[in-house]
């Protein structure tokens, strides 16, 4: 009898504190949504973000450089011009462009982008002009092989 009591008493079920007392749990399903969202978002377009001027570049068999930084590009055209990011450079003006860009000043890398159509005298030419300037961290840049 005195269950038969409490189960009247109770409506069947407990209730436990207050009713509409506020949640103290953070729903984190919607913010693991978001991040997943921006990961993918991020994964693929970073392929897309190089920076500098579209170019035909070279293929070898080179393996890949391990780089931590954002490095110095020059880019060649087929046409011999030079840039810095997407800014036209003249010779003369090279050697300052990248000092003012290095972050570690002589010590910083720089990679020299040059079209495959691009005269080999003139990427010589303009690694000769960076070099002499005081940068000897200087590296071609190529595609690999897709054979």
């Amino acid at each position: 009898m005195g269950m038969a009591s409490g189960a009247a008493q109770g409506g069947g079920r407990r209730r436990r504190g207050r009713r509409g007392g506020a949640i103290n749990e953070i729903n984190m399903t919607p913010f693991i949504d978001v991040v997943l969202v921006l990961l993918i978002i991020f994964m693929v377009a970073a392929p897309m973000m190089t920076v500098g001027v579209p170019l035909d570049l070279p293929q070898t068999k080179a393996a890949p450089l391990n780089q931590d930084s954002k490095p110095v590009t020059l880019s060649i055209r087929q046409t011999g011009q030079v840039f810095l990011g997407e800014d036209e450079l003249s010779d003369d003006a090279i050697v300052a462009k990248i000092s003012a860009t290095a972050k570690d000043g002589f010590e910083e890398r720089v990679f020299v982008r040059g079209d495959k159509r691009v005269d080999y005298g003139r990427v010589a030419q303009v690694m000769a002009i960076v070099t002499s300037g005081g940068f000897k961290k200087v590296a071609l840049v190529t595609e690999p092989d897709q054979r």
